[in-house]
């Protein structure tokens, strides 16, 4: 019996001992729920989040139209697989904001800060642009997440109000993202979390991966580093245009500077302003104390770079670099392809922390425009592997860059956008010309004061093409009396296009039908090398036979259909002059430079084709990549010179009966 008394006090003590759980709260008090699993657990993926952290009122005090400032953190953070390189993150803002400053990120289109943002905008990473995984870190937040600290002016959002943006999406291909969500114990919170696509195919990306396809692209530059030194790095820069219908006259290149580097010289380009000002009386002077600043190219943190005329091409100095020294014309492959790229050299002088040979930072926000050329957006510079260059001994082999980063340019359209040329059209069976519309490439304000911009453009005669707009008043005036139009107080403005483009049916049979195109240069700026591209509509482009003084082929643009005449000088014709003084003194009267050809089209293909009333006419006209604005009216086959005719011949005849009858 005594070995049992132990085992019965055992068995007394387990059901008479309160369990530890239930030991700790009152019977009638509930034990604490469970901490609430973050949003960014439950993501397998790229986690994003918008975090509004505070708004207040600023100055100055406008009930209509209140400014606040406002500032939030945006977080990207990496809970996938696989690395993730170039991060680019959209942001809807919507609250007409104007962002004054973001940590850690730049604007992808290369906007300045402050910039207007109200439409929405992508943000990339920069220094640190790749987001590493937990498998690659152990978990190591500092590499897997990239926190973003918003600062700006938003408008009429007034406390206790949020303005959250109307979406956050990694943009970045191959990714998908739901539409975002607040967070259940915050309404300062959006967050989304973003997965790979199933239907996109993309090459398997392994942990091993250094870099990222090269993209492409309208235009494409290269920044390839072809020596690097402690102090300083060689850059090549290569612009490559890949659009059948862009290009670049009078190119202008320009980027930020990040770090505090300068340029101290170059080959195959040059700085528009050559000053070392900024060095002198910045930390450079500091650094660089037995450098002679005067042999110094530019300081600037944003220079801007053009190309050098022929006559370089051959200096041992500053040219001697192939592909450059064409006056800044990069062409279309469809027209040259030994003309559609431009390359200079840069020695770039680097600032501590980056004395080493290792450390590479390419300048950001990059920027090109043309003089009567499409609006190029360009992206960020992207790592890519190394460019490959043939060996200079001669050998068969290949030497690469130390390093190589890509940017992509396309061509864009806003709907903001002015055009730089535009088109009139006339015919054969209409002895009105219908002009280009009124501030077609916009108006100054000064302009407005003496002409109105919102009054439609005015009929002209024929005559009044080779006429500057500023002395065709008296031509129009005359033309509308005789038209019986109304005359209005004021005229309309002019349409103040550097080019315009004349677009006349002039025949139409049985077998076919002509149009004659005539383009005006009125600007002060000749152009080499022109082209023009009509699209037509698709009855009218299976005609097309040829044109009789341009050299005309058919170009597939969309879709893999030829829907586009490109046109282009004949050697000889190929010179578009600038406007030029009469060669008539007497008349003291500017004179455009002026090409024209005559297209010849079929009807064997194209039977019921309507050539008067729609399909004679273009869908769009583009001269040297910039699209033209077009009329908004057509020729109207019953307002002209064969109607006139017509009742001309009748009221002859009443007046010879009437003589009969008499």
């Amino acid at each position: 019996m005594g070995f049992l008394l132990p085992i019965l006090l055992g068995v007394f003590l387990l059901f008479t001992a309160t369990p530890p759980s239930l030991s700790q709260f009152p019977p009638e008090i509930d034990p604490p729920a469970p901490a609430p699993i973050s949003p960014s657990e439950l993501c397998n993926g790229i986690f994003l989040s918008y975090t509004f952290i505070l708004g207040r009122q600023i100055p100055p005090n406008d009930t209509t139209d209140q400014p606040y400032r406002f500032e939030s953190v945006l977080t990207v953070l990496n809970n996938g697989r696989e690395e993730l390189k170039e991060w680019r993150v959209f942001v809807g803002f919507q609250h007409h904001e104007i962002l004054t400053s973001a940590s850690d990120a730049i604007i992808v289109n290369g906007t300045d800060l402050p910039a207007p943002v109200g439409n929405g905008t992508i943000f990339a990473g920069y220094p640190v642009s790749d987001l590493k995984t937990a498998i690659q870190t152990a978990g190591d937040l500092k590499q897997m997440t990239a926190t973003i600290e918003l600062v700006g002016t938003q408008f009429m959002v007034a406390p206790p109000a949020i303005p959250l943006p109307s979406n956050i999406s990694l943009v970045n291909d191959g990714w998908s993202c739901p539409e975002p969500t607040a967070t259940p114990l915050s309404k300062r919170q959006i967050t989304t979390c973003c997965i790979r696509d199933p239907t996109f195919e993309v090459n398997t990306t392994t942990i091993t991966d250094k870099f990222l396809p090269r993209q492409p692209g309208d235009l494409t530059i290269m920044y390839d580093v072809i020596r690097a030194y402690d102090q300083n790095y060689l850059a090549e820069v290569t612009m490559e245009n890949h659009n059948p219908l862009g290009r670049l006259d009078h190119w202008e290149l320009s980027f930020d500077w990040m770090r505090e580097e300068f340029i101290q010289k170059m080959q195959g380009a040059y700085p528009t302003v050559v000053d070392a000002t900024k060095c002198i009386f910045g930390p450079q002077s500091q650094i660089y104390t037995g450098l002679d600043f005067a042999d110094v190219l530019t300081c600037e943190r944003r220079p801007i770079i053009v190309d050098l005329p022929p006559t370089k091409a051959e200096d041992p100095v500053l040219g001697k670099i192939p592909s450059c020294c064409r006056n800044g014309t990069i062409l279309p492959r469809t027209m040259d392809p030994s003309k559609s790229a431009s390359i200079f050299t840069m020695q770039v002088a680097k600032m501590p922390p980056d004395f080493n040979r290792s450390a590479l930072s390419p300048p950001q926000n990059w920027r090109i425009k043309g003089t009567l050329n499409p609006d190029y957006s360009c992206g960020p510079p992207v790592r890519v592997s190394p460019t490959l260059y043939p060996d200079p001994s001669g050998m068969p082999t290949n030497k690469t860059s130390f390093a190589s980063w890509q940017i992509v340019c396309n061509i864009t359209h806003a709907k903001t956008e002015t055009p730089k040329c535009c088109v009139s059209f006339s015919a054969f069976f209409n002895d009105s010309i219908i002009p280009c519309n009124t501030c077609a490439c916009g108006c100054v304000s000064e302009t407005r004061r003496t002409c109105s911009a919102e009054t439609p453009s005015l009929l002209i005669p024929p005559d009044a093409l080779l006429v500057p707009f500023e002395n065709r008043t008296s031509l129009t005036v005359a033309w509308n009396a005789l038209k019986h139009k109304t005359i209005p107080n004021p005229m309309p403005c002019g349409d103040n296009c550097g080019v315009s483009i004349n677009w006349h049916i002039a025949t139409d049979y049985r077998g076919g039908w002509t149009a004659r195109i005539t383009i005006f240069n009125w600007g002060e700026i000749d152009f080499p090398d022109w082209f023009l591209a009509v699209q037509m509509k698709k009855p009218a482009i299976r005609g097309f036979e040829k044109a009789y003084s341009f050299n005309a082929s058919l170009l597939s643009i969309e879709g893999g259909v030829n829907n586009t005449i490109f046109m282009e000088g004949l050697p000889g014709l190929e010179y578009l002059v600038a406007e030029r003084d009469e060669l008539d003194p007497k008349k003291k009267l500017r004179v455009p430079g002026k090409q024209q050809s005559v297209i010849q089209f079929s009807k064997k293909l194209t039977p019921g084709i309507n050539v008067p009333e729609r399909d004679g006419f273009p869908a769009k006209v583009i001269f040297n990549g910039e699209e033209c604005l077009l009329p908004d009216v057509l020729p109207l086959p019953s307002g002209g010179r064969r109607n006139g005719f017509d009742t001309m011949v009748l009221l002859c005849m009443m007046i010879f009966v009437v003589a009969l009858v008499i």
